[in-house]
Formats: structure tokens, sequence, C-alpha cells
């Protein structure tokens, strides 16, 4: 469902992120292909030099449909940004993405919390993000974060994903499927 990046997905991911449902959420924005190419071999570049950790969201037909990437990485904390093309909202592949790389970030990178920022006018993206059992709506538990984030005006909620709660999660989950095993 995940892969590294690759220059060789730039016009299927052009194309999805080009949609007007779409475009507006993305954090690096392209204009034309070449600009996209440019921005994913900066990418694939930043990622070869610990600045971030970037995957290529993919569905069963293992085709480019999105992007997931941690930026900013400080001290074992990072922000989530995420993207799928308009052909494929609300289909799982969103929450599936998300915990397959949480699962990556938390066991391989030893990241310890990650935050999602999140426009207050973006309901889609909330309403996505408040499905993850796991979430905590982060504005008070992590002030100096939603204060960096909204310096001008509030124009944000954040959220976080600590590493101590998703395992929690993640262990309860497993726990709750052995459990329906051995009831059927």
């Amino acid at each position: 469902m995940l892969k590294k990046r690759d220059l060789h997905e730039v016009p299927v991911l052009f194309e999805l992120m080009s949609h007007p449902e779409v475009f507006p959420y993305v954090r690096h924005k392209a204009t034309t292909t070449d600009e996209f190419y440019f921005l994913t071999k900066k990418t694939i570049e930043a990622e070869e030099h610990g600045e971030l950790i970037s995957r290529t969201i993919l569905d069963e037909y293992q085709q480019p449909i999105g992007t997931i990437n941690l930026f900013d990485i400080e001290q074992n904390h990072g922000f989530l940004a995420t993207w799928i093309g308009q052909p494929y909202f609300g289909k799982g592949y969103n929450r599936l993405a998300k915990e397959q790389f949480f699962d990556e970030l938390f066991f391989e990178y030893d990241i310890e919390t990650i935050f999602m920022k999140v426009r207050k006018s973006n309901i889609r993206s909330t309403k996505a993000v408040l499905k993850l059992p796991y979430v905590a709506l982060g504005n008070t538990i992590y002030p100096e974060v939603y204060q960096k984030i909204n310096q001008a005006e509030e124009i944000y909620d954040i959220f976080a994903i600590s590493k101590e709660h998703y395992l929690s999660y993640k262990q309860f989950a497993h726990v709750d499927a052995n459990v329906d095993e051995e009831v059927v």
C-alpha cells in the first residue's frame, strides 16, 4: 500500500493532485508536471538527508493514488501531510495508509509524536482525523505547537498521535481480534 517515492509516478500523481478538491490542501503544490518532477526530486533528496519521510500511497493494483509525508522532524516529532486523489475519496485508503505509515514511523524511525495540522475550514480532513481512535486534539495539550502554527491568526487545529496512544490502540485491536476469533 505504501512505497518510497520515485520519479516514475510523477505524471499520475500530478494529474490526481491537480483536481480542485485536492489541490488546495496539498502542502507542496506544483502547477506543471516539470515543477512536480522538481519537487519530487527535492523530496527524495530531503529524505536521503533525514529531513523528512515520504511515501507514495498505492491502490490494490499498485497504482499511485496519493502521498503521505512526515515533515519538519525535530526531536522525534513531525508533521503529517497526506493527500489522496479525488477518485479514491471515501474508499478507506486514507486510514490504511496512515496506519501503515504510523507503524513505520513509530517502529522503524522511533518517532514519538505525529502532529496533524488541519485547517479549521477543512471539514473533510477534520472528519477523517476524528475517525482515528488514537488521535487527540492537541490545541491545549501542545500549546507551544498550536501557537507556532497559528502565529498570525487561528487558522488550524492541531491533532496529535503519540506513540504511546497508538501502541495502546494496536495492542487493544490485536486483543479484540483474538477474542473475536475465539468466539467464532
